[in-house]
């Protein structure tokens, strides 16, 4: 007899819609199909991982990273640590302007880590806290000092930490400013339609304007993967991100399309609310009941059925390909017995969890699956489709159980745990606190050999792995897809895209 799990597997089918007819698109437009719809347009608290596509396209950074993960110049041309690694110095270029004509100059960098580090609504301040102050050099020379040594401040400012709005909207707009954004980057907003589109245009006064061909480029936020691949067929979209494992065969057999995909940086699981005001009474107070569930779950299965095998298992914040990657703690195969074990330690027989899963089809088939399993050592599962913006908001509130979510990863180890799991961080949406992991991720974040760091990131997935706030479940890989007549794009394995270069043959 076939687990029950294998039985779902086999009768789980992606549906589609029919993609909608629509004159055909000027060569100056790109349309490109996300996997959701973005929340914030505003670095300081944007959250989402499709958010950041469309920032790329709007905000320059501090610094960028390139397609194989290492950190370049950008709204920086150089920068220099002190001798022990608290100062860090920038020099900046002088020819970039923000969208509303000012200049990006120190001030406007001072200005920007200022407001991570101190708006009400900011997502940033983990990534960052181990500032102390910023000074303002020269007109294009800014100094970042330091609480303490921090290796991965650099890596933070690739990402949103380092994205540089203006400050004369910053401080028209206040909490509006996600509205009508106003940053440096290539293009410029022109208008959002929320659950629609979203618009921007190209800003012809970008120091880097000739490396970017496309006049407007248009966002639109699509949860399934199939009417994003029919969207894209039918010559709606131009290129999409998170293409179904399952349908890269397919497209690559069809010559008028291409498929680019690129080893991530991140991972998925579950995450469980610990402390929070709706944190399950059993599964989010009893580390032994989350051991049951990690252990009731069958990843190669998952891996198989949903992803084709391109995805990696995992039981850790770093995927595999990761210097960080610590083989000591091998992905855990399923264990029933095991599992029943842990279940019977806690002191129950079955438990009732509510798992808040956002609407894309392969993290429903996950879930699905998941339930399935767990099912068989008596953890009930109700999974609960829940559009991204709204479980982001919901679980930044303490107010869920657990959901299924993830996160994109970045180029240093400390970014794929501390913004998440320290002791009140913004993003600790499982509200989990442990002071023993908080001391060890400030030492590593004090060390720059790669050795030494390995050290202390092993002692830190030691008690991730016994307290298991997060679940993780998977690393997978970011597959774009795009007609054929599109040149130049490479993809980076933040998973981000990036536009420089690409442009469309006639």
């Amino acid at each position: 007899m076939k687990p029950l799990y294998l039985a779902l597997a086999a009768g789980l089918a992606l549906s589609g819609l029919a993609a909608t007819a629509a004159p055909a698109a000027a060569q100056s437009v790109l349309k490109i199909g996300l996997q959701d719809d973005p929340d914030t347009l505003d670095p300081a608290s944007n959250w989402s991982f499709v958010g950041r596509h469309v920032l790329q396209s709007l905000c320059d950074k501090v610094v960028d990273i390139d397609d194989k993960g290492q950190i370049v110049p950008m709204l920086a041309t150089s920068w220099e640590w002190n001798a022990d690694s608290t100062a860090l110095t920038l020099k900046l270029r002088k020819d970039a302007l923000f969208h509303d004509g000012t200049k990006v100059d120190a001030a406007a960098i001072k200005y920007n880590l200022e407001r991570d580090l101190n708006l009400k609504i900011s997502r940033r301040k983990a990534e960052i806290s181990a500032i102390s102050n910023v000074e303002v050099v020269d007109d294009y020379t800014v100094k970042i000092n330091l609480k303490e040594p921090s290796v991965p401040l650099l890596a933070a400012l690739s990402d949103r930490a380092g994205m540089i709005i203006s400050p004369k909207a910053g401080e028209a707009l206040g909490d509006k400013f996600t509205d009508a954004p106003v940053c440096s980057g290539p293009y410029k907003f022109v208008e959002r339609v929320t659950q629609d589109h979203i618009t921007l245009e190209k800003f012809p006064q970008y120091y880097n304007a000739d490396q970017f061909h496309f006049d407007q480029l248009i966002y639109r936020g699509m949860p399934d993967s199939n009417v994003r691949l029919l969207n894209l067929r039918s010559g709606q979209l131009d290129l999409i991100e998170r293409l179904a494992a399952t349908d890269v065969e397919a497209v690559k057999a069809d010559s008028a399309l291409a498929v680019d995909p690129v080893v991530g940086l991140g991972y998925y699981g579950i995450t469980f609310d610990i402390t929070g005001e709706g944190a399950n009474l059993d599964a989010g107070k009893k580390a032994a009941i989350r051991e049951a569930f990690s252990l009731a779950i069958d990843r190669d299965a998952i891996n198989s059925v949903v992803f084709d095998g391109q995805a990696s298992t995992g039981n850790q914040p770093f995927p595999p390909s990761s210097p960080f990657y610590d083989k000591s703690f091998p992905v855990p195969a399923r264990d029933l017995d095991a599992a029943k074990k842990k279940m019977e330690e806690a002191g129950v027989t079955s438990v009732n969890l509510e798992l808040l899963v956002p609407t894309d089809a392969e993290r429903q088939q996950v879930a699905q699956l998941i339930q399935a399993m767990v099912q068989e050592i008596g953890i009930n599962v109700s999974i609960k489709p829940t559009e991204l913006m709204t479980l982001l908001d919901v679980a930044r509130q303490g107010k869920f159980e657990s959901h299924l979510v993830g996160w994109s990863g970045r180029v240093d180890p400390d970014l794929n745990i501390t913004p998440m799991l320290a002791c009140g961080a913004a993003g600790n949406d499982a509200h989990y606190c442990n002071k023993d992991l908080d001391a060890i991720l400030t030492k590593a974040r004090a060390l720059t050999d790669t050795g030494a760091r390995n050290v202390e990131y092993g002692k830190a997935i030691a008690i991730l792995l016994k307290d298991l706030p997060i679940v993780y479940l998977y690393h997978s890989q970011w597959i774009f897809a795009h007609n054929s007549n599109l040149t130049g794009f490479q993809p980076a394995p933040d998973g981000i895209i990036r536009l420089a270069g690409v442009s469309r043959k006639n």
